[in-house]
């Protein structure tokens, strides 16, 4: 979507008028990118599907503060960045267990996962990236599996560009130690 656009639905959608109709095409342009990126931090498909509805829900009462200081996509991104970190650590303190415990509990659990379709090879990539401090996987998985540029990056985490460059060399470092070495 080209910047004209994308003022143009914002404009819709905090009007009033048109409205619903825009806030339609909102969820068609961004609910299977929004989807991926909740997926790969969360791994389970029901979860993802309840925080995605969420996303959804804090996006439609929050659009009339959107100020366009960013793109709607990096706001976008980091209210479900921010909405799956809180689910996680909402799920590890329940179990009384840290984030990288709960991260590779959840890779565990992904063949039992009816929709995970991954072979063993992508289950053990899987674990490398569970076995990442928190921020390196969220690094590392919006850079390999969503492709995104370091400035968006930048803005949805609200973190310099060398600082993920950085985070994303160490995580593919560390990823190719486990992959070696288990």
């Amino acid at each position: 979507m080209d910047t004209k656009e994308e003022k143009e639905l914002v404009i819709a959608l905090q009007s009033g008028k048109d409205s619903n109709a825009a806030f339609s095409k909102l969820i068609n342009l961004y609910k299977q990118r929004l989807y991926w990126h909740i997926r790969n931090m969360v791994k389970n498909h029901e979860d993802t599907d309840d925080i995605l509805q969420n996303v959804f829900i804090k996006v439609h009462r929050n659009i009339k503060n959107f100020k366009g200081d960013s793109k709607l996509y990096s706001w976008l991104y980091r209210i479900a960045t921010n909405e799956s970190i809180t689910f996680l650590n909402q799920k590890a303190k329940k179990f009384n267990i840290s984030y990288e415990e709960l991260s590779i509990k959840l890779v565990q659990n992904l063949k039992a996962d009816i929709y995970y379709e991954g072979d063993e090879m992508q289950l053990k990539f899987q674990k490398a990236i569970a076995s990442l401090p928190q921020k390196q996987q969220q690094v590392f998985n919006m850079k390999y599996f969503q492709e995104m540029k370091y400035k968006d990056m930048s803005e949805i985490l609200d973190t310099s560009e060398g600082a993920l460059k950085a985070s994303y060399h160490i995580a593919t470092k560390k990823i190719e130690d486990f992959l070696k070495n288990n």
